[in-house]
């Protein structure tokens, strides 16, 4: 089945939920590319064996198909916290799109489809699952959960985020995560989905927000979503154009080219600093572009998935 095609058929997010299953169910099927193959749709029910453990749950019939040890989960295993973090600022609009598809998305867009799939995910592993969404305000905050009334819930809010654009004009990232970063008592797997960008360029007070989501021995996994083509490449054709800040509203008129060289190398030497402050507090940063596929935020859950367990 031809995922793109088929859900080109209905309203992106009209059903989240059954969205992401497909989104999922894609990534299963076309899972023999990547590391993971022979997981396919057991994964939900297994975990990789880790020299050491016990044999004694090991799935040998898994075993002579995969020629991969896996030992199995059982019904009341909840051994992950998971808890996802979503920045709804206004410069995660951008681009500006008029009609969602899978092959047209922008940073919003792909940040909910992304959480929706992780959540399917957890979902079937019967894992706990909370949620945190911020833009100029702390606007939602839901503790970790496993319930299918709660699950319920989360896709709603997110539906809600997808379907009404934010026009906030401030955002001090930050100030949030530091609140987010104080409600996560129980050591979690944390995911956080954001551009990065805020309207005051105090890099360190970032960074050091950054390392608080590290305390109390939580795993996090920064998505740095951005559209590549534009705000990494600057790739604009050279005819005047006004250029205009979706956060503060400031407005510039210019020649792309005449800045291009400049822009580059100080958003390439932003983009290089906060890896290596990752680096440094051991959070895994992914750079996304929000014109790929969800496989690369599928597959970063899956590795992390293990190292936590």
């Amino acid at each position: 089945m031809d995922l793109r095609s088929e859900l080109s058929k209905a309203k992106l997010f009209q059903n989240l939920e059954l969205l992401a299953n497909q989104i999922v169910e894609g990534f299963i099927s076309g899972i023999h590319k990547s590391p993971f193959h022979g997981f396919s749709a057991e994964f939900a029910e297994h975990k990789i064996y880790n020299p050491g453990q016990s044999t004694k749950h090991i799935d040998w019939k898994l075993f002579a198909r995969t020629d991969r040890l896996y030992t199995k989960r059982f019904e009341d295993e909840t051994n992950l916290r998971c808890h996802m973090i979503l920045d709804n600022s206004a410069s995660m609009y951008y681009p500006e799109v008029k009609e969602y598809s899978l092959g047209n998305l922008n940073k919003i867009g792909f940040g909910v489809l992304s959480i929706a799939a992780l959540m399917q995910v957890l979902k079937k592993q019967r894992d706990a699952v909370g949620l945190s969404i911020y833009s100029d305000t702390y606007d939602f905050h839901s503790s970790e959960k496993n319930s299918e009334r709660h699950f319920q819930m989360l896709y709603s809010k997110l539906n809600e985020v997808a379907s009404h654009k934010n026009d906030t004009k401030e955002t001090k990232t930050y100030t949030f995560l530091h609140q987010i970063a104080e409600k996560i008592h129980r050591r979690s797997l944390i995911f956080l989905f954001t551009d990065m960008f805020q309207t005051e360029t105090e890099e360190e007070k970032l960074f050091e927000a950054l390392r608080h989501l590290k305390y109390n021995k939580h795993s996090v996994v920064l998505f740095h979503l951005l559209d590549k083509e534009h705000e990494l490449n600057f790739d604009f054709d050279n005819a005047p154009k006004r250029f205009v800040d979706v956060e503060t509203g400031e407005q510039i008129d210019l020649y792309a080219d005449s800045i291009k060289k400049a822009y580059s190398e100080k958003v390439l030497q932003y983009q290089k600093d906060l890896k290596l402050k990752c680096a440094q507090y051991q959070i895994k940063y992914v750079g996304v572009d929000v014109r790929s596929d969800f496989s690369q935020v599928l597959n970063s859950f899956m590795i992390e998935r293990q190292k936590f367990a």
